[in-house]
């Protein structure tokens, strides 16, 4: 997923504005970054620095790295785009809701290793 859509996807979750993501980027420590330039980033027509990057983490609670998955993704070619796309949403999960994908997950993967054991056998 591309910094924008991630972005855009977290500030969403939040209920925040590019406004309010430019204010929260004011406090002390924090990178500054005008409405505009935030709006920028959350179109996708400018790339925040690192610096911003650090406060924008910091800002929607999340690891740097969560923001920067496109890039991991271009890293990492063992991996699909779906999976990166199914680690994205899991990272957008609280604790309880994670632990029940994963089971939904294992179960599915249980179910389709017993229909593959099962043609094999036969």
């Amino acid at each position: 997923m591309s910094i924008d859509a991630t972005l855009r996807l977290l500030a969403k979750a939040r209920g925040l504005s590019a406004s309010d993501i430019a204010t929260a980027m004011r406090l002390p420590g924090a990178a500054r970054a005008g409405v505009a330039t935030v709006s920028a980033w959350l179109r996708g027509d400018k790339l925040p620095g690192s610096d911003q990057l650090d406060a924008l983490a910091r800002t929607f609670g999340v690891p740097a790295s969560a923001l920067l998955s496109e890039l991991a993704s271009t890293l990492d070619p063992a991996r699909t785009k779906g999976e990166h796309e199914l680690l994205a949403a899991y990272r957008m999960l609280n604790p309880r809701q994670r632990g029940a994908l994963l089971e939904v997950a294992r179960g599915m993967a249980g179910t389709a290793n017993a229909k593959t054991r099962r043609a094999a056998s036969r």
